[in-house]
């Protein structure tokens, strides 16, 4: 069976420090998917992220809905955290979220390994896979930036954001 990989990587014009906190609100998560996938948090809230959180969520792919869980197999803030599926709709899937500094930014980094199901079956639909896990990770990274520059904005003036 074949792994298959995407990485991505975007700079965020704010310290590693201001970066990392984004991702210990699972919310977030909801906010930087594409509206078309549906995306909800079906285990119930707060949830606190650290090593062995589970989580449940359900999406929809190429229109078929799907339940997700996913448990936090590494847990090393502020540089790295690793999100692996339980169940769901690939057969393997495997998230590294880097976190590297860079000058006065940071660059988050996605470096994902997954395997399609129905293998070899599934193969054939890998080019649909790739391209849309392309998009995904495409807005993923515009709303990354926008979530986080957007609110230390408002925090620097004094309005108190929240993201």
């Amino acid at each position: 069976m074949r792994v298959h990989k995407i990485n991505t990587s975007v700079r965020v014009p704010l310290s590693i420090e201001e970066v990392f906190p984004f991702f210990y609100d699972v919310l977030n998560l909801q906010r930087i998917t594409p509206p078309e996938l549906d995306f909800g948090i079906l285990t119930p809230l707060p949830i606190k992220i650290e090593l062995g959180t589970i989580v449940d969520y359900r999406m929809k792919l190429f229109g078929i809905p799907f339940k997700w869980r996913s448990v936090i197999s590494t847990w090393e803030p502020p540089r790295r955290f690793v999100d692996e599926q339980v169940s769901g709709p690939y057969r393997v899937w495997k998230h590294i979220h880097n976190f590297y500094p860079d000058g006065d930014g940071t660059i988050v980094e996605d470096d994902v390994s997954y395997r399609l199901p129905l293998w070899p079956l599934g193969e054939i639909a890998y080019p649909l896979v790739k391209a849309q896990l392309r998009r995904i990770f495409s807005y993923r990274q515009r709303r990354i930036i926008e979530l986080l520059t957007v609110a230390h904005a408002d925090k620097s003036s004094g309005q108190g954001g929240s993201i």
